[in-house]
């Protein structure tokens, strides 16, 4: 949280430990894939509750490109990384 510890000083005060377990109930409630709250995402009565916006991420989409490029050219895909730099 950001607090200098002193020597001496436990590491985790009582609040540290409630704001990790918070962190770590909501984090064990969440959806995988999308962060959505399990109890609201999953809600018959919530179905149409959520709507969805398609985002293009210009840095991963060159990051695709340059694989595909490689792979298509024969090159092993397993192991690939791809390191990002702005072209700027």
């Amino acid at each position: 949280m950001g607090r200098v510890v002193q020597q001496g000083e436990p590491l985790w005060l009582d609040e540290d430990r409630a704001w990790a377990m918070a962190l770590l109930h909501v984090e064990g409630d969440a959806c995988p894939e999308c962060g959505q709250p399990w109890g609201e995402a999953t809600a018959v009565e919530n179905e149409f509750a959520y709507r969805a916006e398609l985002v293009r991420c210009h840095s991963c989409t060159t990051s695709a490109k340059a694989v595909k490029a490689y792979q298509d050219k024969g090159g092993a895909g397993e192991g690939l990384h791809v390191h990002i730099t702005r072209a700027t």
